[in-house]
């Protein structure tokens, strides 16, 4: 069964899918589309995906889009390893990681990420009713990352002692917020989230457990090691 998914690097949502077949050691191919030049609305790729978004996977001819319906189909195709847990209870508890974070924690890293790394803008001037809406998203933020690091306790992943899709789903935005620290110190300190590895410590400690399972390494946005 050839796998391939189509991507771009850095997208999160792509990025949930490298991670998931990682996580279940399945072998597939990337492409990497470069949005810069266009090719997520090129027609090839619009016919593909008609929304000209990522992700989108290719198994034999079967157009998968989506990525949490593509996480799920990945569990039911590959058994070993599930993503949404082994019993009722562990994926009742998954689901709602999953989505939880979905709509909440990927909103709040959004509304920071969208203007400093992907609009390339930085911090209102303070006091402007700009820089009060930033300063609440930021705030917000928090709030999710202490949800997370509530959440984790003594596990060592987010639902329990092994990876699953809440993982997949939470690991790229971890990784894009450190991004922002690394290359928008500035516009991060003055929102006050420059300092996000030593106020969360179980998160930090579990972002460097899932950095070191096999070939999650190989999952990382390309671009970023072009650009250091």
């Amino acid at each position: 069964m050839a796998i391939t998914v189509y991507s771009i690097s850095g997208a999160p949502r792509a990025w949930r899918i490298l991670l998931g077949l990682t996580f279940k050691g399945i072998d597939h191919n990337t492409i990497l589309l470069e949005a810069s030049k266009g090719e997520h609305k090129s027609p090839e790729y619009l016919d593909i995906h008609p929304r000209g978004t990522v992700p989108a996977m290719d198994v034999d001819g079967l157009i998968l889009r989506d990525s949490i319906g593509i996480l799920a189909w990945l569990d039911r195709q590959y058994l070993d390893r599930p993503l949404f847990g082994a019993t009722p209870d562990e994926a009742a508890l998954v689901w709602q990681i999953t989505l939880e974070s979905c709509d909440y924690f990927r909103a709040a890293t959004d509304e920071i990420l969208m203007p400093l790394l992907v609009e390339g803008k930085s911090v209102p001037k303070a006091g402007s009713v700009e820089r009060i809406a930033m300063q609440t998203s930021a705030d917000n933020l928090q709030k999710e990352y202490q949800w997370l690091e509530n959440l984790l306790g003594e596990n060592s992943f987010l639902a329990g002692d092994a990876p699953s899709a809440a993982d997949a789903v939470c690991f790229p935005e971890i990784r894009l917020i450190e991004r922002a620290i690394d290359t928008k110190y500035t516009d991060m300190k003055a929102l006050d989230l420059a300092s996000m590895a030593k106020r969360y410590p179980r998160l930090e400690a579990w972002k460097t457990r899932v950095s070191k399972l096999p070939s999650v390494d190989k999952t990382m946005p390309p671009h970023w090691a072009e650009s250091t």
